[in-house]
């Protein structure tokens, strides 16, 4: 039968919970605004044009660390940003601010 008696050994005062760290990937993403220069936090599956037909485009489109600007703010927390190879559909979660030289 199991001990359920608490070890002298173990310190009663401890955290049980371990310190807890802030993650950078599920941090709130800084606000995007029109005109704002910005870049992919990283590669995403596909990319969907920001025409009035979208369509998917595969993901090579948007080179890694390509600055591309918000050019329209979309419902559901969405920004139509143009890139050097077109206009796509972004979450504002998969965005994060750059400077606009790169």
């Amino acid at each position: 039968m199991p001990d359920l008696i608490p070890d002298a050994t173990t310190d009663a005062t401890a955290d049980p919970t371990p310190d807890a760290t802030p993650d950078l990937s599920t941090a709130e993403p800084q606000p995007v605004h029109l005109g704002d220069a910005v870049r992919l936090r990283q590669p995403l599956r596909y990319l969907k044009t920001a025409d009035p037909m979208p369509m998917l485009r595969p993901p090579d489109l948007v080179d890694p660390n390509e600055v591309g600007r918000v050019v329209e703010i979309r419902a559901l927390d969405l920004r139509a940003v143009r890139f050097r190879r077109g206009t796509f559909l972004v979450k504002t979660s998969d965005l994060e601010p750059a400077t606009p030289d790169g």
